[in-house]
């Protein structure tokens, strides 16, 4: 299993990992078209943000994250529970002292991955901030070694 920038060519599973999500999720609203979220992938793709996890068969998730704030983690539904996301975030944390992210209000698994992986909640918005216009929450991660 190993971590790497993610390449253009990879969209196509990085598509199906997000719209596995997206799709999948019955209380998500559908904001975006599939044109929008591929480029919207592409773009981060080419600036260096995405960071993918393969295992023996493929990519297994996705990380876009651009300093400090983790913008997305996906990981594909087969493959949950497996630690590709801990990997991710713990390739992210040794390369910064600090992570900050908002999750979806509603998305329960995920917040209670992030509580897992030592994030803490700090602030609550009402969705302006994000395409859904859903209640979020901001999660920090700050490494204890560089907090003391």
């Amino acid at each position: 299993m190993s971590i790497a920038r993610a390449h253009l060519w990879h969209l196509p599973r990085l598509a199906a990992i997000l719209w596995a999500f997206t799709r999948g999720t019955t209380w998500l609203p559908r904001v975006r078209s599939p044109l929008d979220d591929l480029c919207a992938l592409a773009w981060v793709t080419a600036r260096g943000w995405v960071r993918i996890r393969r295992d023996g068969s493929g990519i297994a998730g996705f990380i876009i994250r651009r300093g400090s704030r983790v913008h997305a983690l996906y990981v594909a539904p087969d493959r949950r529970g497996q630690g590709t996301g801990g990997a991710l975030l713990a390739e992210a944390k040794s390369r910064s002292e600090m992570l900050d992210l908002w999750v979806l209000d509603g998305n329960l698994p995920a917040r209670a991955f992030y509580l897992g992986q030592g994030f803490r909640e700090v602030a609550y918005g009402q969705g302006a901030g994000n395409d859904e216009g859903l209640p979020d929450i901001l999660m920090i991660w700050q490494d204890e070694k560089e907090a003391a």
